[in-house]
């Protein structure tokens, strides 16, 4: 009979795998754009973000903050690994706000610093250290799921789903679901708040992709693009 780590490790591996898909689902754009050799009006904030946060969720599963959370610095090393090359692509193609990124770049090197210094000096137990980063891990995951409600709202405007790729809601939903089996396990508050609400937004959408699949679809290409952008 499996036991409760073994079935943690294996939901814990197919949240892998799933998140994956979720940090390559931009590459088709940055492909078109790599080849345009410009990124036009898309701006880098959403993938600067999501790289401060990996960095924040790598540190928290470290077994000097969370023991036993292996399964969660590994999707998020490859999260980081990925999303810097996004923003490496566009701090090369971006020239008039190159210095911005790199400044974004440092500002997030200097706060992240401050966080593993403040976590070892301070707080000098495991728990203690995993509440700290947990509830910075947890603030910033809900303010990366504020992204998604714009594109909800441009769907309800425009009456199109095609604002809302139908594949990339459900995987949110999937994600979503798999990492709050993987907390409940064993029992992981910071993991399953953020992963409950990345839920509820995919399952919101997916509602709305009901409502309004039948809505013709346009040829809008950098509208199509934009979103792709907004979507991490």
């Amino acid at each position: 009979m499996i036991s409760t780590d073994e079935l943690r490790t294996i939901v814990g591996i197919i949240g892998n795998i799933i998140s994956c898909f979720l940090f390559l689902s931009p590459v088709p754009t940055f492909f078109k754009i790599y080849k345009a050799k410009s990124v036009q009006d898309f701006k880098p904030d959403p993938y600067l973000a999501t790289v401060l946060n990996c960095m924040m969720w790598v540190f928290y599963g470290l077994p000097i903050v969370h023991p036993d959370s292996t399964l969660i610095i590994t999707i998020n090393a490859i999260g980081l690994f990925i999303e810097t090359v996004y923003v490496t692509i566009l701090h090369l193609l971006q020239h008039k706000k190159r210095r911005r990124i790199l400044l974004c770049i440092l500002l997030e090197a200097i706060f992240m610093a401050a966080v593993v210094v403040i976590t070892l000096i301070v707080f000098k137990t495991t728990k203690k250290r995993s509440m700290f980063v947990g509830i910075l891990c947890v603030v910033f995951n809900i303010g990366m799921y504020v992204s998604p409600l714009t594109v909800m709202s441009m769907v309800i405007k425009t009456k199109s789903v095609k604002y809302m790729p139908f594949t990339l809601s459900l995987f949110n939903v999937l994600n979503g679901i798999v990492w709050m089996i993987y907390a409940l396990l064993k029992f992981d508050i910071n993991v399953l708040i953020p992963n409950g609400l990345g839920s509820l937004s995919g399952m919101i959408q997916l509602i709305l992709y009901a409502w309004f699949y039948k809505t013709n679809w346009d040829d809008d290409e950098k509208a199509t693009q934009k979103v792709q952008l907004s979507e991490i």
